[in-house]
């Protein structure tokens, strides 16, 4: 591809009487008023990423725990967070925690039993008891499945404040009972 070259005997110009030259064949021109910023994308919400996870972990424990096998009457309840050390559940086991509080749940219904136990967990935990004592019984007369023993379970791993439970040692209830630890209260 040749180059255009000017005839050898034109003088190359400099590019300010380029600009005067350009200037001149345009004529006046007059200046655009200034123009507006386009919109900006709008900023996201803060977005609650870990609280939906945390209530998706919540769900899928509860769901898991629904197709589990019920508790059956002679069945030990035992559970800990997966903080607190295992040398704890075997203290609450031998009944070394000495229980602060104590809530009998005999002859309540489920829809009852599970507000007296949630009311009584708070009530405990606001008066700064660390070990308490639910009585559920060994669930003798339920058809089935023992449901307020069955209730217990679910409910207790549940909860935040439960940091561990396991029934009670015999002289203290057995299986009839729980004894649970509860998470001191904040602030």
């Amino acid at each position: 591809m040749a180059r255009h070259r000017p005839p050898p005997g034109d003088d190359i110009s400099d590019d300010s009487d380029d600009a005067a030259l350009f200037r001149s064949a345009i004529g006046p021109v007059r200046e655009l008023p200034p123009a507006a910023l386009p919109p900006s994308r709008p900023r996201p919400r803060p977005g609650t990423r870990m609280a939906d996870l945390d209530e998706a972990e919540a769900k899928g424990e509860f769901l898991r725990l629904l197709h589990e096998a019920p508790v059956e009457a002679g069945d030990t309840l035992r559970h800990r967070r997966d903080d607190v050390p295992a040398r704890v559940l075997k203290r609450l086991a031998q009944g070394d925690y000495a229980a602060q509080d104590e809530l009998d749940l005999h002859h309540a219904s489920a829809a009852a039993a599970g507000s007296l136990l949630r009311r009584f967990l708070q009530d405990a935990r606001d008066a700064g008891a660390h070990c308490v004592r639910v009585i559920h019984g060994k669930g003798l007369n339920s058809d089935g499945v023992p449901v307020l023993k069955n209730l217990c379970d679910r409910l207790l791993r549940q909860r935040g404040d439960v940091l561990a439970f396991h029934s009670a040692p015999a002289a203290q209830g057995g299986t009839g009972a729980v004894l649970v630890l509860l998470a001191p209260r904040r602030g």
